[in-house]
C-alpha cells in the first residue's frame, strides 16, 4: 500500500507517502500519536475535502493486539469526488495482511 515514508511520525509533522503504481505522493499531517495506542492522518483543505484515517491498536486479555484502521472524508467536494474515488477496501484488507505477517516475523 505504502513504499515508502518520509518523514517523522510525530504530532504536528507532514509525512510524504509514496503509493505503488503512481509517480503521486499523499502529504498527510500526522495529527494525533498516542504510543502503543493510535495515531491519525488528516489531509486536504477543509472545508473543500478533507480524509482522515486513523490506526488504532487495541491489547487483548491473552496477550495478542487487535489491529483496526478507519478512514472518514468529509466537505463541501465529497459529492463530487465520491463517485471518482477508488474503492480502497482491498488495498486496506492488504495493509492489514502485511502488517500482521511483519508483526508476526520471528527475528532471524
Amino acid at each position: 500500500m505504502i513504499t515508502r515514508i518520509e518523514g517523522e511520525i510525530r504530532d504536528g509533522e507532514k509525512l510524504c507517502l509514496h503509493v505503488p503504481g503512481t509517480d503521486r505522493t499523499f502529504t498527510p499531517l500526522v495529527s494525533i500519536v498516542v504510543p502503543n495506542e493510535r495515531m491519525t492522518w488528516t489531509g486536504g483543505f477543509a472545508p473543500i475535502f478533507k480524509g482522515v484515517r486513523t490506526f488504532e491498536l487495541k491489547p487483548r486479555s491473552d496477550g495478542s493486539t487487535d489491529f483496526a484502521m478507519k478512514e472518514h472524508f468529509a466537505g463541501l467536494m465529497l459529492p463530487l469526488a465520491k463517485g471518482s474515488m477508488p474503492d480502497f477496501g482491498p488495498v486496506f484488507e492488504r495493509f492489514a495482511s502485511d502488517l500482521k505477517r511483519e508483526a508476526e516475523r520471528t527475528p532471524s
